[in-house]
């Protein structure tokens, strides 16, 4: 069953006349940059052809988009309570990463029952409780195929109680079997170069629709090699005049000249790796949080472990600041790039910050 019909010449006027008014009671998503946003967002108009609409944040974020840093369409409230209750059903499933409740258990937990919560689940979102928790573990079960985990390993570390159910679903899910999945799967054309920075060598890497992997390392073959790794059938392309903003802001961040890298960005993840990196993107400069802290700031206060493997998996350094997230005693850890860059990046951010007196001369108290 699909999604409730829209009616999407209403829907797309409010997006024109940038209608605040109508935000929480549909979310537009735009197919050329992958990221979907409230009808009052401020972007940049985009073309009607690329745009698609939906009755709910979740609903987008399960076609494959990303929310708007801008509008953050997901923070909307809902002008209609049904629309309340499906959203707080959807952070439930999202919230039981491991183990996501039944139809019963939701009823019971949102004090609604079952087969009005299934019928509404179904009305705004296109999918049963169980069809939204399945799509979320089928997602699980893909990155940890990109990352390498062997096809065991990924299907019970997805939640899934045995192959023959990811095999069944692949088709449909993967577009392949598990096993070519995990050898890369279809090509894409991906754009990259490098550059100089004072950390070492610097590889930025961009699909059509925004940023997809930055890396750093002393050896540029290392860096190419990781790409490789990290898209091993994509059709990876030397493109420096592409890639020269995207590498101006980073190395700009580097040397102090600019605050952080904000970019567009591509990145694939499960709904939960997703959430974690973008609340590693909150973290201001300067500042830290440990993995428990990240955890309870996205609803998951018992994930500080599923926390640091987003973080270990986070494919780009710096735009997604992993390193602003430390242990729970404040020690640096682990990090994808090297311990010692990111104990540099600390330090440097740390001493751009204005000390207490300087904000207070300017009036920041």
């Amino acid at each position: 069953m699909e999604a409730m019909p829209m009616d999407e010449q209403a829907c797309w006027t409010a997006v024109v006349e940038r209608d605040a008014a109508a935000a929480g009671r549909f979310v537009y998503a735009v197919e050329s940059t992958g990221i979907f946003c409230r009808p009052g967002c401020a972007s940049r108009r985009p073309k009607r052809e690329n745009v698609r609409f939906f009755p709910i944040p979740e609903a987008a974020r399960a076609a494959g988009f990303r929310a708007c840093r801008r509008c953050r369409p997901e923070a909307a409230e809902a002008a209609d309570e049904r629309v309340t209750l499906v959203r707080r059903a959807c952070r439930l499933i999202e919230a039981a990463e491991d183990s996501p409740p039944g139809l019963a258990e939701l009823g019971a937990a949102l004090d609604a029952s079952p087969f009005h919560l299934q019928r509404l689940m179904r009305q705004f979102l296109g999918l049963s409780p169980k069809e939204y928790a399945d799509a979320l573990r089928i997602r699980r079960f893909r990155d940890d195929l990109k990352a390498g985990e062997g096809i065991a390993g990924a299907t019970f570390g997805a939640g899934f109680g045995s192959s023959s159910r990811v095999y069944e679903r692949a088709g449909r899910e993967l577009g392949m079997t598990p096993g070519r999945y995990r050898r890369g799967g279809a090509g894409e054309r991906i754009a990259y170069a490098t550059a100089d920075g004072p950390l070492g060598r610097v590889l930025a890497a961009a699909t059509e629709r925004g940023v997809c992997f930055v890396a750093l390392d002393d050896d540029p073959r290392r860096l190419t090699a990781a790409l490789a790794a990290e898209f091993p059938e994509a059709d990876l392309v030397p493109d420096a005049p592409a890639l020269a903003e995207v590498l101006g802001a980073v190395v700009a961040y580097l040397e102090g000249r600019l605050p952080h890298p904000d970019l567009p960005l591509d990145l694939r993840g499960t709904a939960f790796q997703r959430r974690v990196w973008q609340e590693l993107q909150r973290i201001p400069p300067g500042a830290t949080a440990s993995y428990a802290e990240v955890a309870r700031r996205i609803g998951q206060p018992t994930a500080a472990r599923a926390v640091a493997r987003a973080c270990a998996t986070n494919p780009a350094a710096l735009v997604v600041p992993c390193h602003r997230v430390v242990r729970g005693d404040g020690q640096t850890s682990g990090y994808r790039w090297g311990a010692e860059r990111k104990t540099a990046l600390l330090e440097r951010e740390h001493e751009r910050q204005p000390s207490p007196a300087a904000r207070k001369a300017a009036g920041g108290g």
